[in-house]
């Protein structure tokens, strides 16, 4: 059997500052450098053989702040722009709320939350997932199959089409799911990838 734990990254300033950030690389908050040493409490108790996050500080701080905070020992770590957060185009560095005044409510909920439609020069959540699944396939899964176990820090957009994978959500479930900043959540596959148990932390 092999563990995945994968958690979003703690708040990071443009959270805190209501903006759409994407792919711009900005810090973890000081709630969110809080939110990673907390997580890492949460996984004293677990040995991980590999560590990834995206190519993103927000992620990579996230990671390193919570497996210090665990006690962890140095791990093999790989960082790589498959696992960023959706690419939100022209939307990025705006205020959510302007952003609503400006194109209407309507259509920035669509922008946010529907599967394959993409804000300005920007990504839906399916092309996230087109960059993310074979990312973890060829890099992940075959460490997973080996008995491996592996942590992933990464972002909302990006976890929501890895946990739609695993967890054979369909689209209209994993706009739904919430994914709370900087809380772990645990998959137990056995040798073949099938899924034992998926919980929280």
């Amino acid at each position: 059997m092999a563990q995945l734990v994968i958690f979003r990254h703690g708040q990071s300033q443009w959270n805190l500052e209501n903006k759409f950030t994407g792919w711009v690389d900005v810090p973890l908050s000081p709630k969110g450098i809080q939110e990673a040493k907390d997580a890492g409490s949460k996984l004293k108790s677990f040995k991980f053989d590999y560590a990834y996050a995206s190519d993103l500080k927000r992620a990579q701080d996230t990671l390193t702040l919570s497996l210090e905070s665990a006690g962890h020992p140095a791990v093999e770590t790989f960082y790589d722009k498959a696992l960023n957060e959706r690419m939100y185009g022209d939307l990025q560095g705006l205020d959510k709320t302007e952003t609503a005044k400006k194109y209407g409510e309507e259509q920035v909920k669509i922008w946010r939350r529907s599967f394959d439609i993409a804000p300005p020069k920007g990504e839906s959540l399916k092309d996230t997932a087109d960059r993310v699944i074979p990312y973890f396939q060829k890099e992940i899964e075959p460490k997973l199959k080996a008995g491996k176990n592996i942590v992933i820090a990464a972002h909302g957009n990006s976890l929501r089409a890895l946990i739609m994978y695993l967890e054979k959500m369909s689209p209209a479930q994993i706009l739904e799911f919430e994914i709370g900043t900087a809380v772990p959540r645990l998959y137990e596959l056995d040798a073949n990838l099938n899924l034992l148990n998926a919980k929280n932390l």
